[in-house]
């Protein structure tokens, strides 16, 4: 039999191992595939001095906005962070940290990270900012960049089934970084919409193992907000 790994919340799954200081990776691709409850559980720990590696930091007051607003985030490690006037506002005053990153770049330092591979080569940002201060190196006549892998000490992500010992299936484009952030840590909480049986699920079909899974909590109807909605195609 595998280990019931089903939290009562989101707040419990998270009690006694969020610290401040700590660096967290977040699932999500804006406001998609993000896990609203445990953000939320983070907001009300008052954790700070966080370091998140997310793709982005969500929007104003929602996602990881949400942690902004509350100046619990110290550093961000992104690729895209235009939707946030909050974000923008903190960067440019100085009171937020940004290293900002490309985004297939991002999703291979956490790939690797949680691959055990500390670094590797990359055309990606070579030439430019992105390459300042680190090693670049010529290899079939090509010029790379080694980029450094990230690793998290907890990660949060967004699936959509899961059993209780933690297999898991991600819902189309809501999987994005979800699978990436799930190995980058030693403790990953995953939040599901539905929490079935041991042997329920196919075993073909799951994307992260319950093996990189060590809490789950169920949040059966998140908000799934919606960042942008088109109402009108011609004036």
């Amino acid at each position: 039999m595998g280990m019931n790994k089903v939290a009562g919340s989101a707040a419990e799954a998270l009690a006694n191992h969020l610290k401040d200081g700590m660096t967290l990776a977040v699932g999500g691709f804006g406001l998609c595939g993000i896990p609203e409850a445990l953000i939320e559980a983070v907001k009300e720990s008052g954790a700070k001095n966080l370091t998140v590696i997310s793709n982005n930091a969500g929007v104003d007051g929602f996602g990881l906005g949400k942690l902004l607003e509350t100046r619990q985030v110290r550093k961000m490690i992104s690729s895209y962070v235009g939707e946030n006037k909050e974000f923008e506002r903190q960067y440019l005053n100085g009171e937020l940290e940004l290293e900002f990153t490309p985004q297939g770049t991002l999703a291979e330092k956490l790939r690797a990270g949680g691959a055990g591979i500390p670094a590797f080569f990359t055309k990606t940002g070579y030439g430019t900012v992105i390459a300042d201060g680190k090693e670049t190196r010529q290899i079939d006549g090509e010029w790379y960049v080694l980029e450094r892998s990230l690793t998290a000490d907890i990660s949060l992500v967004k699936g959509w089934k899961a059993d209780t010992s933690g297999n898991m299936i991600y819902r189309l484009t809501a999987r994005n970084f979800n699978p990436e952030c799930a190995m980058a840590s030693k403790f990953t909480v995953a939040e599901v919409e539905e929490i079935v049986e041991l042997g329920a699920l196919d075993p073909h079909f799951i994307h992260t193992p319950g093996i990189y899974i060590q809490k789950l909590v169920l949040n059966a109807s998140p908000e799934k907000r919606i960042e942008k909605r088109t109402v009108t195609t011609h004036a």
